[in-house]
């Protein structure tokens, strides 16, 4: 059996066990002061973290992976290396109302097809955002943040290969325990160019996940669903492997399988099934998406 028609029952089975969770007592979803014995992510310190701490970091995560197509045949011009660099800047020095922070973000990602002559990058998407975060506390808890932001994304060309899109996104990332944070966004959409006016039955409306990690830190795995435009079951699916390398670090060897449409811009039409490994620098509470 291929593992492309796993995939949903996979996904079906890990989002059970996650929404199990929701069953247990309402003291256990909320986060302790602790997350494993190195990380202590009480109220104080993830408000002395925004107060405080270095106004540029990691956004997403950033990771550089190779990785061949799951179904067809393997072969030079569909296997590639793809990585992403994801950063933010906070922009304010106080907190503003509400107990908002306003941040300028940028992530970018590449397709780098390593094993055809002159090894060309096939597709750069480019996504620049500026908006509000704010830390979620639940009775002097640390329980999360939501963020607010006005994004652009676009792979840089004109003429037909141009693909560009700008969206209002509401997302929000809740630590239900120590283990296991939910993620959800939506976005309100604006198409600005002919080429692209069906990109939301490829790219999406909404997308959800959750993520988990042992108490150690040592090993995580996620799955995120982009829901595509329409009333059928049809998502994109994302499906990730992480192992830390050291105790210390933030540095993990990584593994994702992408199985769907828009994981490039220039392609977003064309369904891909890919499992790469690589390397992930982690942001230091938790991964946005």
């Amino acid at each position: 059996m291929r593992l492309r028609t796993l995939i949903p029952a996979i996904t079906a089975v890990f989002l059970l066990a996650v929404l199990s969770l929701w069953t247990v007592p309402a003291q256990a979803q909320i986060i302790d002061s602790y997350r494993g014995d190195t990380i202590k992510i009480d109220s104080d310190s993830v408000r002395r973290a925004f107060d405080e701490g270095p106004y540029f970091g990691l956004y997403k995560d950033n990771y550089f992976i190779f990785g061949p197509p799951i179904g067809p045949r393997i072969a030079k011009d569909n296997t590639n290396i793809k990585f992403q660099i994801s950063i933010a800047q906070r922009l304010t020095r106080s907190t503003l109302p509400g107990g908002t922070y306003l941040f300028l973000f940028y992530t970018q990602k590449c397709f780098w097809n390593v094993l055809e002559k002159s090894m060309p990058m096939t597709d750069l998407n480019f996504n620049p955002g500026i908006g509000l975060t704010k830390p979620l506390f639940v009775r002097g808890r640390f329980v999360g943040k939501v963020n607010l932001i006005a994004e652009h994304e676009s792979n840089g060309r004109d003429g037909t290969a141009s693909r560009s899109w700008n969206r209002i996104s509401l997302g929000g990332s809740i630590v239900i325990d120590p283990q296991v944070t939910v993620h959800g966004k939506f976005w309100i959409p604006i198409i600005d160019s002919g080429e692209n006016r069906d990109i939301l039955d490829y790219c999406g409306i909404y997308q959800m996940g959750a993520s988990y990690t042992t108490l150690n830190e040592r090993f995580g795995m996620a799955v995120t669903l982009v829901k595509r435009r329409g009333w059928k079951l049809n998502y994109n699916t994302i499906l990730e492997l992480n192992y830390r390398i050291f105790p210390r670090d933030n540095q993990y060897i990584f593994m994702q399988y992408y199985n769907g449409y828009g994981e490039g811009l220039l392609a977003f039409r064309e369904h891909h099934s890919q499992l790469r490994v690589g390397i992930v620098i982690k942001p230091r509470l938790f991964s946005d998406y």
